[in-house]
């Protein structure tokens, strides 16, 4: 999906260096890191497997292969990894199709950065066919682009994600604020080059050079995503 971009003067007003903000979809603006889980146990447990919480901790956040390929090896599940993808897909898509809740402060914010036009992306590891699904619950056109992991060769915590979505949108990456939810997703901005805010859904993330940790949404804003890439904060 893509649509007009502002120019690069009109993005830098207020004497912001802020050119574009970058956002994880599942756990950081929707609360879906939960289903993902769900779905998983779910369909190991009809496997005759047993999710562990320490499961949960290594495949959050991680693209669908990668998770699907540990938990597979973690368990012996007797199911190839497409059949597995498959399956979490199709179990995650009905338990999206009863309600897409949002983080407490989403909707907020991608108004705020609406109303000032400030270029905006979606940036997910999930599949294409899931992106659009949550995006009929969080609005499509509030995003100038959107990023699936299943449409390029290295999702996260490569940084190719990001990469791809701050050319997309003509922004350099370290004028770029990336709000995320996990390690892998914050692994994945900061290789890129682009300054971050992480929000622990699940997972601990501790501070660091040119990320901020908050504990929710509602503490971003505009002018905090700015003050971030000017390293003001």
């Amino acid at each position: 999906m893509t649509s007009i971009v502002p120019a690069l003067d009109a993005r830098a007003a207020e004497g912001s260096a802020l050119q574009a903000v970058l956002l994880d979809m599942d756990g950081t603006l929707v609360d879906t890191e939960g289903f993902w889980w769900d779905a998983e146990v779910e369909i190991f447990a009809e496997l005759g497997h047993t999710l562990g919480e320490e499961h949960r901790e290594v495949v959050v956040g991680g693209p669908m292969t990668r998770s699907a390929s540990y938990l597979i090896q973690a368990t012996g599940a007797d199911i190839t990894l497409p059949a597995l993808t498959s399956l979490l897909n199709a179990r995650f898509e009905e338990l999206v199709d009863r309600g897409v809740p949002l983080m407490p402060g989403a909707a907020r914010l991608l108004a705020e950065l609406a109303a000032h036009e400030v270029p905006t992306a979606l940036v997910s590891a999930s599949h294409r066919r899931i992106i659009d699904r949550v995006l009929k619950s969080v609005g499509p056109e509030l995003f100038a682009l959107t990023v699936a992991g299943d449409e390029l060769e290295r999702t996260k915590p490569h940084p190719d994600p990001y990469l791809k979505a701050a050319a997309g949108l003509g922004a350099a990456p370290a004028r770029c604020a990336v709000v995320e939810d996990t390690a892998t997703g914050v692994a994945s901005a900061e290789a890129a080059g682009c300054r971050v805010v992480a929000v622990p859904s699940v997972v601990p993330i501790e501070p660091a050079e040119g990320r901020i940790v908050v504990g929710s949404l509602e503490e971003v804003d505009l002018r905090f995503l700015r003050r971030l890439v000017n390293g003001k904060l």
